[in-house]
């Protein structure tokens, strides 16, 4: 019985000590705040990465939804952090402006995009905040944006922003003419099929004109999903419009990561 109980007693010790050194070699996330400026509006982000990571890594940019700087957008850049990039959950209206309201979101969105030189310099301004991160390989960068935060960076693709790939969330999809060979960038768009707000013309219409300028273009339509199905909060915003997907949240969490894989293996 004694050498049992002995015996047993150095198992749990090994188990211990096996989970201790399970969790000193996992992600061990990271975050910070920065201030970077676009002329006099000072910008508000969190940079976050893994310290028990080595050596450098891909910058993602995170590009919020038309609501701010929010606890979503946050949370997407540790996600990033934890699968093994740098990410910067930026800030395209100031002072890292939030809001749970629908007209002051869509008053703060008409704001930061009413002049698009603007909203370039915005995203340009975050983009360089992230490739002075130490932790980051400024030769590989990518961008991600949800919902106003997709169409914004699909904007930046377009308009030839030096990005590896450009992954939207249920974002809206900007049009008109695009020069063949101006997009750098590998292109995500994972929308949802009963999206109001992105219906299948729109889908269409924008994957034959992104097609004719010779994008390397991914489009992922989720059957069934709504507005805003990344963000387990959509129910709480009084928009019918929008809904929480888990299967289309993990599924398209899936297909940006292949996406990166593929562009930066």
């Amino acid at each position: 019985m004694q050498a049992r109980s002995a015996g047993l007693a150095t198992g749990l010790a090994l188990a211990i000590a096996a989970g201790a050194c399970a969790r000193e070699t996992g992600p061990r996330v990271e975050t910070r705040a920065v201030e970077y400026r676009q002329g006099d509006v000072i910008l508000k982000g969190i940079m976050a990465w893994d310290a028990a990571a080595v050596g450098k890594r891909p910058g993602v940019a995170v590009v919020h939804e038309w609501w701010g700087h929010n606890e979503h957008a946050r949370s997407q850049a540790r996600r990033l952090a934890e699968a093994g990039f740098v990410a910067l959950a930026v800030d395209m209206y100031g002072d890292g402006k939030a809001t749970t309201d629908p007209h002051e979101a869509q008053a703060f969105a008409a704001e930061a995009t009413k002049d698009p030189a603007v909203m370039a310099a915005r995203f340009n301004a975050a983009l360089e905040a992230l490739q002075l991160d130490p932790h980051v390989d400024a030769e590989r960068i990518g961008a991600i944006g949800y919902c106003f935060g997709g169409m914004v960076v699909l904007s930046m693709a377009r308009a030839g922003a030096d990005l590896d790939a450009v992954v939207s969330f249920h974002g809206a999809l900007p049009t008109g003419p695009v020069d063949s060979g101006k997009v750098k960038a590998h292109v995500l768009v994972a929308t949802g099929a009963a999206d109001p707000f992105v219906p299948a013309a729109a889908v269409e219409a924008f994957r034959k004109e992104m097609e004719a300028a010779g994008v390397a273009l991914h489009i992922v339509t989720y059957p069934n999903a709504k507005h805003g199905f990344t963000n387990p909060n959509s129910g709480t915003f009084g928009m019918e419009q929008l809904a929480y997907d888990a299967a289309a949240d993990t599924a398209s969490w899936e297909a940006m990561r292949a996406l990166f894989q593929e562009v930066w293996r």
